[in-house]
């Protein structure tokens, strides 16, 4: 039949105009069409020339986008026009279907309405983005005439009594408010703009983010459209395809979203919160109100969001419910027909019982609840990511203005700063996160039940009560859960400490054959960790279990008790059935959140009170005397800074440390401060620089030294209330006594953030001797220093850490015993060419810590201490009348005579210079044959590298290996029973769901055939078969849900407790070459991130993998078996599908490194500044650094929103994706039910899967690209395990190797070569000795020339390519290795403590008594420090022996050393950190204590081994003299004799 504008009938009232023209029904639509094709001409033209000429040119950059006013409200207006006019033209199909007419008129205007208003938006959009609003001029005319049209046809209705009984009437009502209002966001256009009518147009620049185009995050700028589906980022993604995402990739973040912006408006809230209290706020409640201030209204927001979508879930159900009815529902419902104006018009009623209406009702529902639900994420995240930023900003505040003695009485740990940072902030993120979900999920369970109730009675609220009553079941095991893991925590921190600790001090560990018992105190504490991890295993596999199951024993009890509750079969329908299973399905959801949301709740809550004691932890002391200050400052002119009667402590309530303090530190001239080990030197250093509580006294600082000088922008200091008297302290160049390093290149941390003036730079690095040490680095100066400048010696990175302080042209400088770690050449080089040329020529004030007392001469003023009191203070020659006995003692500790005090000054400055060249020659060779070593260590690092960049750029492959390798460590039995369980428990799954659909059809079907036989005695439809088989299916499946969730748990057990005992047994038998090659932080990564991974996400993200894989399979393969028709739809489906996910894995994964890339400087900031807090304050660089911080949050921000930006972008596509399933699947069913009539109960259940797969697509494809970043952990461990462990094994049996061997101690080496690896050069070369037993022998030489290689030969801690070394006749080659190291002993230079008891750290083996222990510590002269402390041999030890000074800690490694009396003694440069005093004490104690043992002594300075029996001079891996050191020093070219010299 042909079709016809106004209908093909004759005589149509249709064609009738008799009653005038506007009487004419389709004469009106007619004139409806014209507006729509006005604008269609007029923009179709401006829209091509438009592109044509933008495609020309350069694609127009986001800095010209501009908003105009009443943006949003166009955009949502826009959204509902087209609704609703999808809604009319529907109407106008149904109701033409309705006459068996062809009327166009009815919904062709529709349609052409539906495309101008599509038209309208992308002509406004593109107008908009190239800023020409004359243009609009057209929209203003389109929305003038439809606005007309529209209400003459409203009118004609009125007319002719047509009222809101008629679905028609109500939408022309609808459009003509929607076009009024349209117009109206026009004209208010122009009003603001002013573009027409006005002689003055206003001129609008864009946002200032989109000026700088750095911005490339455009979520807040781009238009509603965009913002919901995030199309924005379509461009992103897809170049993340092609190449890598780095931070160039993602740009700057917004200004609104910047750290800075947020901290200030949390600032701002936290002020207004003090404000409104007199007193200082209570605790954590003041800081939830500020957070809410700050940060609620978007949560609002985002909560509304939430609701609404909410709501419109239950779309699902109502829709399943009425379709299936309708289907159902064969003989059609007769519809009274209304005529008017030659027209027919149907009600609201009968238009939704139209079941493709209700198709696509629900196919525009699930669309839009997706749309909301995504939004109210990003909102919710956007939110928790400002809210992290500004919190870390305000903890980064709070520890630039911390007490020092917080951190040092061990009060809070860098670990607990760190812990705040990275776990803390993180915590109160994502409860913000979830904090919409605490308002939505009522409602979403009262709505639930309510409609379970309308549809299913009294055996709805049994179902409702069976999850209910579940519900504190679920809340308990959550609570069980948290607290599981929490001990986890606890003992999987205590494992990485342990492990940090063993890896820390792995050389001595292997020197001392101590690996056994760390190893095992770490499996120890694993083994904690594991049994914790197995309560969290069960609980995590409860709470997966009851997930699955509540649903299934809610569906139970419900269908059961209402099969046998109704009498009328109506009751009991398809419709019925599943509509009350969508609602089940929907209800789950809300309570599956409720523990995660619970859970959460109480960590921000933990998370808030432990920040609200951070954040009232003591600060910096603030009291001061400007008055006095005043007053004296003219006294002290020529004093850089005076402190008079001082008392200082650590502790306010503790005893002071420093006493009676009166001292005056000259201006422009060089300090001295010395002392014995713990006398309080470096303590008087830093209560100068006001780090310590002022008891009583005062410290003046001379303010005649203008702020420029000091380098340092006061104006930034404002926003800290700091002490005036320390406002006057300029900035002072600081080196403290433990060097600290930043985490950046050897320049930067030289330059420290000051100008680069090479000229000066080339000087310090000359006056700190540090070229030859730079050549040998991989990339010079340029060289990254590790975290806490692990891959430097201690040397090296003291020697950087003084350049750092001679490089700042601050007026003083502070050096806190710089020559501890140094050679005596260095020292003397850094004395002659740093200190006095650089420093005191240049009349700067330089106080100086020392136990070097040969530079005492040089000092222009000296002060002595004893037992934190000043002893004397004044020049060299004042000490020598006043205070003869220490001035004699001083002379006797340099080993000088009288005579030649005086002289030794113009001596040392002529044979400077010889030195000086000599040492340039040496030196120059050296570099070069390491510079050789280096080459070829470097070859093999880039090819490593080469590998990963490849390992990198596998980018769209899955790691199946890494998966194979996870899954097969799970062993045969466990890993059939994974995936078996799996599969059949989705069976079952199916076949409950396909048992109700055969039930509730052949109920319907008995009563319609009950009916058409019209008995009335007929029996009743017999449910008890159904039930049963029904019951029993949910009975198996309930079991299934339980094994599979263990399954799971229990191979992720079992596959944590495999790797991390291989890869410990692996890393702690490697060879010491692979500690040296391979960063600490890496190695430490395995352990903590990675097996956490393993542990704890891993079993998760596997679960939730397998079943939303599972989930969608068999949702699709029951839609396709109900409607076949539904598979050619499905090819198109899966292929978009297929390439979405391939493109979002690959952007994911670049986008989660970046996230976690981002957040470890963000960390080590924050672990650097607390490490380094006294020299950054010190430096006054606290405003520096806080920019730092910004920068770095900022970075890690950027990163987290692109991150989420990415997860929605990919959740709204797949979301989109499962609503055109829906679709599809409903009207091929629909369809499908006209040709070949199929039980509706299918057709349900095709529908509730359809529904269910728009649920799992995303779930899916999110746990792919998870699971594929997490088998990154597996992969690394993976690498690791391949790590070739030493030679352990010995050639001898236990029973051929004497028990006391070594008794005598004669060591003969024989052509001895070394190298560290098969593949570098030698280090020694063929060296032969002969040291009979008891002798003490000395080591010396240039630093690098084989001294330290000589000692790790004896414990075949080196490769030994050619020779041997036999002790007491036993070729050591052929000894276990445990055997050999454990039978000698060895004190290196770096000492090690470990945390524990001091009688730990002397005896872990436990082997000695108390009195051996005793003894140890007096002749290591620590027996009356130790007697002090409480506890005596069981006093704590903290981390790395932080609580005892370095020189302390180096005694207590040469009293464990004495502790072991083995024959053989080695003592590798064991007394740099100690005073000259205490040195002299030592050495006499080991001539006596070891009068019969061999002791090989390599030494720093050479005056400490003038008393031994012979002396070995070696030069580049060779001895070069060997001999007596009396005989060495009588020969005039001796090398010995030379070096002897020079150390006096």
């Amino acid at each position: 039949m042909a079709l016809a504008f106004c209908g093909n009938e004759n005589n149509s009232a249709a064609y009738n105009v008799d009653n005038g023209v506007l009487n004419n029904g389709c004469f009106v639509d007619a004139l409806n069409v014209v507006p729509h094709v006005f604008l269609l001409f007029i923009t179709f033209p401006i829209l091509f020339i438009g592109w044509g000429s933008q495609s020309s040119k350069v694609h127009i950059h986001h800095s010209t986008w501009l908003h105009f006013p009443g943006h949003n409200l166009r955009w949502i207006l826009t959204f509902i026009l087209l609704f609703v006019l999808v809604c009319e033209i529907a109407e106008g199909i149904v109701s033409d279907g309705i006459s068996n007419s062809h009327h166009l008129h009815l919904y062709m205007p529709a349609g052409m309405a539906f495309l101008a208003a599509i038209t309208s938006v992308v002509y406004y959009h593109n107008i908009e983005t190239s800023n020409f609003p004359k243009l609009l001029i057209a929209l203003l005319f389109y929305w003038t005439l439809a606005f007309i049209t529209k209400t003459i046809k409203f009118v004609k209705f009125c007319d002719n009594n047509i009222g809101f009984s008629q679905l028609r009437f109500c939408l022309t009502g609808l459009l003509v408010i929607l076009y009024g209002m349209l117009l109206a966001v026009e004209i208010n256009v122009i009003r603001v703009r002013r573009y027409v009518f006005f002689k003055n147009p206003k001129e609008v620049k864009p946002p200032e983010d989109l000026q700088d185009l750095g911005v490339r995050f455009l979520q807040p700028f781009v238009n509603l459209l965009s913002k919901g589906t995030y199309w924005w980022m379509n461009t992103f993604i897809k170049t993340a395809h092609k190449k890598p995402i780095d931070m160039k990739t993602i740009g700057k973040l917004p200004i609104a979203m910047r750290a800075l912006t947020n901290y200030v408006r949390l600032n701002e809230a936290f002020e207004a919160q003090k404000n409104k209290r007199s007193q200082y706020p209570q605790g954590s409640k003041s800081i939830w109100r500020a957070l809410c201030s700050a940060f609620g209204k978007p949560l609002i927001l985002s909560s509304t969001f939430r609701i609404l979508a909410d709501l419109l879930g239950f779309a699902g159900p109502l829709c399943i419910f009425g379709i299936v009815h309708h289907v159902g529902n064969r003989n059609r419902p007769s519809h009274s027909q209304i005529n008017v104006l030659g027209v027919f018009f149907i009600s609201s009623e009968e238009f939704l019982s139209n079941a493709y209406v209700l198709a696509v009702l629900l196919f525009f529902a699930l669309l839009l609840q997706r749309t909301f639900l995504q939004a109210s994420y990003y909102v919710a995240i956007e939110t928790g990511i400002n809210l992290r930023g500004a919190i870390q900003t305000k903890i980064y505040n709070k520890i630039m203005q911390l007490s020092t003695s917080n951190m040092s009485m061990g009060e809070m740990t860098a670990g607990q700063i760190c812990n705040l940072v990275a776990i803390d902030t993180n915590q109160l993120m994502w409860f913000f996160f979830l904090c919409p979900n605490l308002w939505a999920m009522p409602v979403q369970i009262i709505v639930g039940v309510l409609l379970l109730y309308y549809l299913l009675g009294i055996s709805a609220l049994i179902g409702a009560v069976v999850i209910i009553v579940l519900a504190p079941v679920q809340y308990f095991v959550a609570t069980k859960l948290s607290q599981a893991q929490r001990s986890t925590l606890e003992y999987s921190n205590e494992r990485l400490k342990k492990t940090n600790e063993m890896l820390r001090g792995i050389k001595l560990l292997k020197l001392y054959a101590w690996e056994h018992i760390f190893h095992s105190s770490v499996e120890e504490t694993r083994l904690k960790e594991m049994t914790s991890l197995k309560a969290f295993a069960l609980y995590t596999s409860i709470s997966i279990f009851m997930n699955a199951a509540i649903p299934i024993a809610a569906v139970l009890t419900t269908f059961v008790v209402h099969a046998h509750l109704t009498k009328d079969d109506d009751e009991f329908s398809p419709q019925v059935a599943f509509a009350s299973l969508s609602l089940f399905h929907i209800l789950v959801t809300p309570l599956f959140l409720l523990s995660s949301v619970v859970r959460s709740t109480v960590k921000a809550l933990v998370s808030v009170q432990k920040l609200s004691e951070f954040l009232a932890s003591e600060e910096i002391g603030e009291e001061h005397d400007k008055c006095s200050e005043q007053r004296n400052a003219g006294n002290h002119s020529k004093y850089q800074a005076v402190i008079t009667n001082g008392f200082f402590t650590w502790t306010p309530e503790g005893a002071p440390a420093l006493s009676n303090i009166d001292i005056r530190i000259p201006q422009g001239q060089l300090t001295m401060i010395v002392g014995q080990v713990g006398c309080g030197k470096s303590s008087l250093l830093l209560a100068t620089l006001g780090e310590m509580q002022k008891i009583s006294g005062n410290i003046f600082w001379n303010s005649s030294i203008p702020d420029s000088e000091t380098g340092e922008d006061v104006s930034a200091e404002k926003e800290t209330a700091v002490d005036v008297e320390f406002r006057r302290r300029g900035s002072v160049a600081y080196a403290s006594q433990k060097p600290w390093l930043l985490n950046a290149t050897v320049e930067e941390n030289i330059t420290f953030e000051s100008p680069f003036n090479k000229q000066r730079y080339k000087a310090v690095i000359d006056a700190c001797s540090l070229q030859p040490d730079i050549d040998i680095l991989p990339h010079g100066d340029q060289t990254q220093i590790g975290e806490r400048g692990i891959n430097l010696s201690g040397g090296q990175r003291q020697r950087i850490s003084v350049a750092r302080a001679l490089y700042q042209q601050t007026s003083v400088v502070f050096l806190d015993d710089p020559f501890s770690a140094l050679d005596i050449h260095l020292s003397d080089h850094l004395m002659q060419e740093g200190i006095l040329k650089m420093l005191r020529e240049d009349k700067r004030t330089i106080i100086l810590v020392t136990h070097k007392l040969q530079y005492l001469p040089h000092a222009d003023w000296i002060i002595a201490m004893k037992d934190g009191t000043i002893q004397r203070e004044g020049t060299l020659k004042d000490i020598q009348k006043s205070e003869t006995e220490l001035f004699e003692h001083w002379k006797t500790l340099m080993n000088r005579q009288d005579q030649d005090l005086e002289k030794e000054t113009i001596i040392e400055r002529k044979t400077v210079l010889e030195r000086k060249n000599h040492r340039r020659t040496t030196y120059s060779r050296e570099a070069l044959l390491n510079d050789d070593e280096e080459d070829e260590e470097e070859i093999t690092e880039s090819d490593d590298e080469d590998n990963l960049s490849s390992v990198l750029h596998q980018r769209a492959k899955m790691p199946w290996r890494a998966c194979g390798k996870y899954l097969s460590s799970a062993g045969i039995l466990l890993l059939p029973l994974l995936v078996f369980s799996q599969l059949l428990k989705h069976t079952v799954m199916v076949a409950i769901d396909y048992c109700l659909a055969k039930w509730t059809s052949a109920a319907i079907s008995a009563m319609i055939t009950e009916k058409q036989k019209n008995c009335t005695a007929c029996q009743n439809f017999d449910h008890a078969y159904y039930s049963k088989v029904f019951s029993i299916l949910c009975c198996i499946g309930i079991i299934l849900c339980l094994v599979t969730s263990i399954a799971v748990e229990w191979t992720g057990l079992k596959v944590a407790k495999k790797l991390h005992s291989a890869l410990l047994n692996k890393i702690i038998l490697a060879p010491m070459r692979f500690f040296e090659t391979t960063p600490l932080g890496s190695i430490l990564n395995r352990f903590s991130a990675d097996c956490n991974t393993i542990d704890q996400h891993i079993p998760a993200t596997l679960e939730c993998l397998s079943r939303s894989t599972l989930l969608c399979v068999s949702a699709l393969a029951v839609i396709s078996y109900v409607t076949p028709m539904f598979l050619i739809a499905l090819v198109p489906l899966a292929i978009i599908c297929y390439f979405i996910q391939k493109y979002f894995r690959v952007a994911s994964r670049d986008l989660q490194q970046l996230d976690d890339s981002t957040q470890l400087p963000l960390l080590s900031h924050f672990s650097e500044t607390v490490e380094g807090l006294t020299t950054i304050r010190a430096f006054r660089y606290e405003a520096r650094f806080r920019q730092k911080l910004l920068e770095y949050t900022d970075s890690n921000n950027i990163a987290s929103l692109f991150l989420t930006a990415a997860n929605r972008w990919l959740e709204v596509r797949m979301e989109y994706i499962g609503a055109c399933v829906v679709l599809i699947a409903a009207v091929t069913s629909i369809t499908n039910y006209w040709k070949d009539p199929l039980s509706s109960g299918l057709v349900g259940l095709g529908l509730t899967y359809a529904l269910m797969v728009s649920n799992y697509l995303n779930w899916m494809v999110r746990n792919l690209a998870d699971m594929e970043i997490q088998l990154g952990a597996v992969k690394r461990i993976n690498g690791l395990l391949k790590t070739e462990a030493e030679n352990y094994e010995g050639l001898l049996t236990p029973s051929q190797i004497p028990q006391n061997w070594p008794d005598r101690g004669e060591i003969q080496i024989q052509n001895l070569s070394v190298r560290y690896d098969s593949n570098l050069k030698p280090v020694l070369k063929h060296v032969n000795a002969h040291l009979s037993p008891g002798q003490k022998i000395g080591i010396c030489g240039r630093t690098g020339s084989g001294k330290s290689s000589f000692s790790l030969a004896f414990f075949r801690m080196v490769d030994t390519f050619e020779g041997r070394i036999i002790i007491d006749g036993i070729d050591i080659a052929k000894l276990p290795l445990q055997t050999l190291r454990s039978r000698l002993s060895i004190i290196l230079q770096d000492p090690i403590l470990f945390s524990g008891t001091i009688r730990f750290n002397l005896d872990p083996e436990k082997k000695c008594t108390d009195s051996v222990l005793w003894e140890a510590l007096e002749i290591a002269q620590l027996k009356h420090v130790v007697k002090a402390l409480p506890g005596g041999l069981d006093a704590i030890v903290t981390e790395g022996g932080e609580n005892f000074s370095q020189g302390q800690r180096q005694l207590f490694c040469l009293a464990r050393a004495f502790v072991r009396k083995t024959s053989i003694f080695i003592m590798d440069e064991a007394t740099a950190s100690i005073d000259m005093a205490t040195e002299n004490i030592l050495q006499k104690v080991v001539m006596t204590a070891f009068a019969d043992r061999t002791v090989v002594t390599i030494a720093h300075r050479v005056h400490t081994i003038l008393n031994a029996d012979l002396v070995i001079v070696m030069k580049r891996g060779v001895i070069l003299e060997y001999d007596k050191p009396e005989v060495l020093l009588e020969q005039e070219d001796s090398v010995f004799a030379s070096f002897v010299q020079a150390d006096k």
